[in-house]
C-alpha cells in the first residue's frame, strides 16, 4: 500500500473512532453523571460538537486531497463521499435547527424535545457504515 491510500486509512479510522466515542457514548452519557443538568451538558455538548465537528471538515477534505492525488479504489472515493455528504447534511440542516433548541434552553426557555435528535443520530449511522465501508475498500485495494 502507498503511502496516499495508508494516510486515507489513517484519516479514516481515526475520524470513524471520533464519531463514535463522541457521538454513542460521551453524548449521552454526559447526561447521567451527578450534578450535569441539561442546560450545563447542552453547554458541553455544543462545545465538543463544535470541535468534532471541525476536526471531521478537515478529515474530509484530507481525504478529498488523497483521493485526488493517489490511486484510491471507486468503492473507497463513493462511500468517503457518502460520510462527506453526511457530514454536510448534519452541518446545514440538522445542527442548525439543535442550536436553535439549545440556545433556547440556555437563554432559560423549555424547549421540548427535538426530532432533530434522531435525525442526527441517523445521519450519524450512516456516517459510521459509509466509513467503515471507506476503510475496508482503501484497505483491501
Amino acid at each position: 500500500m502507498s503511502a496516499g491510500p495508508a494516510v486515507a486509512v489513517a484519516m479514516t479510522f481515526g475520524w470513524l473512532g471520533m464519531v463514535l466515542a463522541i457521538s454513542f457514548l460521551e453524548a449521552p452519557l454526559k447526561f447521567r453523571a451527578p450534578g450535569v443538568t441539561v442546560p450545563i451538558g447542552l453547554g458541553i455538548g455544543r462545545l465538543v460538537f463544535r470541535a468534532l465537528n471541525t476536526v471531521e471538515l478537515v478529515l474530509a477534505l484530507a481525504l478529498v486531497v488523497v483521493a485526488v492525488l493517489g490511486a484510491v479504489p471507486a468503492t473507497a472515493v463513493v462511500a468517503g463521499a457518502v460520510a462527506i455528504v453526511v457530514l454536510l447534511a448534519q452541518l446545514s440542516l440538522v445542527r442548525p435547527r439543535l442550536s436553535r433548541r439549545s440556545d433556547a434552553v440556555l437563554a432559560g426557555g423549555d424547549a421540548p424535545r427535538s426530532p432533530g435528535h434522531l435525525a442526527y443520530v441517523a445521519l450519524e449511522i450512516v456516517k459510521v457504515a459509509a466509513l467503515v465501508f471507506t476503510g475496508v475498500a482503501l484497505l483491501t485495494a
